[in-house]
């Protein structure tokens, strides 16, 4: 991948440059952080004409390495006010790959005010007005649309209302291999796209050679390996295809993290009902899909394909912290109403983990009761309406306890914290605290130590060994995003050295190097350097690496507390 192609939306001109020289060997995470810290000013309004937005495919997108098509979306995050990379399946990643393109740039803001299309092909992109019949609608409808004017395979990146009107919540979603939907979600970056009035990027591959392999067969060789520690890993071959992320659901409930009532307790009486036990028997019984892959060369195959009562295609990527958030977070006991809720999200394009999260603050500040399910689902239908009660829930859950006076607000640097009690599940906590990207458990994830003993055990009701590992999680995630994978490899290669070290025998392998993995633990830390470095010039202190006041009090059933000092939370990027 050797190619930028920059879209300017104030001059509308699309051009194509050679990859600098000091991003060689960058992708992924790694590309779009670096990007970031370069080309935009850390203190401009991410909703200003000076915030930039890239899209870039990892180290091994678009090759025959199982699980390699996830898409790295990177600027200045809106909700946090900080970097921001988003992640996301679907089949961008790889058609950007094949075609040599290692990233995508959207700059400047048109003056008038239409949106905009831009279409991108081997040979370039163009700017095309958006089609009038897919403005304001949901994205479902809108990627029928565009699949119809582009052509059944084009890949597409697109925005829902929610990224229109500019909501911090707004994701960027990406077409998966069947036309459904997989997100970019967290940080708002689709309100950074509605800002610059790109409605949707299409993605025609027609045309592209692929990627090169300077040894193929060294590279099919180690692919075969490392597909196979996938394959026979009990987490990535068997728990997750079989009842999804959301085996975590009895999991966590059982090891008393599972965070219940806006986080006032860590285990509830009814968890199975939401459990990915009871999901998946639920899909058996309506003819789903329980297992199915976002992207080609998925061999995890995590997703699924959730049917309704009728036995109706209602929502995929049905994930554990969706669940988790309007379950046992905001106490609705049914799968259908949350999973209704889900694809309301997903249409109208909304990070499903920041908007459940507000809907329970919206229950602790009253505005709706708790464990009501209807109320809910109109909740979500108000941000897609634009509504002023819509238009405050679709603003995140920092905003929505401002607005109403609500105290216990579970943040960090403004970003709803995700599905693992931080008090029960310590080395998540810390990764909570002080990733640069806000409250999010991708960044560092812990709980496989702590719960799952995957890479050893670290118990999770105790401080020691917390900070080095999610330092260390921390570090290897960056990396793993970079390369493009699915971070949920992470399992299989913790356990595994023969399937981390097939790793670096394919990056070696494709690009003709000698990597070794102080290697890509070295990437990792210039990572995360970078998007460190990036928030101290927007602003950012060590007082911004803290969890909620609230976590001080004892989480039932263990009583424990989070009970970290700021020097030991300090500690953490003590690299």
């Amino acid at each position: 991948m050797t190619k930028l192609f920059r879209v300017n939306m104030t001059t509308k001109e699309a051009k194509i440059e050679e990859l600098p020289q000091k991003y060689v060997g960058l992708a992924g995470r790694a590309l779009t952080s670096s990007f970031v810290l370069d080309e935009v000013e850390p203190k401009c309004h991410p909703l200003g004409p000076n915030n930039k937005l890239i899209f870039a495919p990892g180290l091994l997108g678009g090759t025959n390495c199982a699980n390699s098509g996830r898409l790295s979306v990177g600027s200045k995050s809106p909700l946090t006010g900080g970097i921001k990379e988003s992640n996301s399946g679907g089949t961008a990643a790889q058609k950007l790959a094949k075609m040599g393109i290692a990233g995508v740039i959207v700059e400047g803001m048109p003056a008038d005010d239409k949106f905009y299309v831009i279409k991108v092909t081997v040979d370039g992109a163009v700017l095309e007005e958006a089609p009038a019949e897919i403005m304001g609608k949901g994205n479902y409808e809108a990627i029928r649309v565009l699949s119809e004017k582009y052509g059944a395979k084009v890949g597409i990146m697109i925005i829902g209302p929610a990224g229109e009107m500019k909501l911090t919540s707004a994701n960027i979603s990406v077409k998966d291999p069947e036309g459904n939907i997989r997100s970019a979600g967290r940080g708002g970056l689709g309100a950074v796209m509605g800002s610059k009035k790109v409605k949707a990027i299409v993605i025609d591959d027609t045309g592209a050679k692929g990627v090169p392999i300077a040894n193929p067969e060294a590279f099919k060789a180690a692919a075969k390996r490392f597909a196979k520690g996938l394959i026979e890993h009990p987490v990535t071959g068997q728990g997750l295809p079989g009842f999804g992320t959301n085996v975590l659901v009895n999991i966590l409930n059982e090891a008393g993290g599972l965070p219940t009532k806006n986080f006032r307790a860590g285990r509830n009486e009814w968890a199975n009902n939401i459990s990915g036990e009871t999901m998946s028997a639920t899909i058996e019984a309506r003819g789903g899909k329980v297992s199915h892959g976002c992207h080609a060369g998925c061999v995890i195959r995590c997703s699924q394909h959730y049917h309704d009562k009728e036995g109706k295609y209602l929502t995929s990527g049905f994930e554990y912290e969706t669940i988790w958030a309007l379950g046992a977070n905001a106490c609705i006991n049914d799968l259908d109403v949350i999973a209704e809720c889900d694809r309301l999200m997903d249409d109208i394009g909304v990070d499903s983990i920041e908007t459940s999260v507000t809907i329970g603050v919206a229950m602790e500040a009253g505005i709706i009761p708790w464990g009501d399910a209807t109320a809910a689902v109109d909740l979500v239908k108000q941000i897609g309406q634009g509504t002023p009660l819509g238009r405050i829930i679709g603003s995140g859950a920092a905003f929505t306890g401002q607005a109403f006076g609500v105290t216990r607000v579970p943040v960090v640097k403004k970003q709803a914290i995700p599905a693992y009690d931080p008090r029960a599940v310590k080395g998540v906590g810390l990764t909570y605290a002080t990733t640069p990207m806000g409250a999010d458990h991708t960044a560092g994830y812990a709980v496989a130590t702590n719960i799952l003993k995957v890479g050893g055990f670290v118990d999770p009701l105790e401080k020691g060994g917390q900070v080095e590992l999610s330092r260390n999680l921390q570090i290897a995630t960056a990396a793993v995003d970079s390369t493009g994978l699915c971070l949920f490899v992470a399992f299989c290669i913790l356990d595994n050295a023969d399937a981390f070290q097939a790793i670096i025998d394919m990056l070696n392998a494709q690009y003709s190097l000698a990597l070794t993995a102080d290697d890509v633990t070295e990437l990792g830390k210039t990572v995360l350097r970078a998007e460190r470095k990036f928030n101290e010039l927007a602003g950012f202190t060590k007082a911004d690496d803290r969890l909620p006041e609230f976590f001080k009090e004892e989480c039932p059933p263990h009583n424990t507390t989070w009970d970290f000092t700021e020097e030991e939370v300090d500690e953490v990027f003590n690299f």
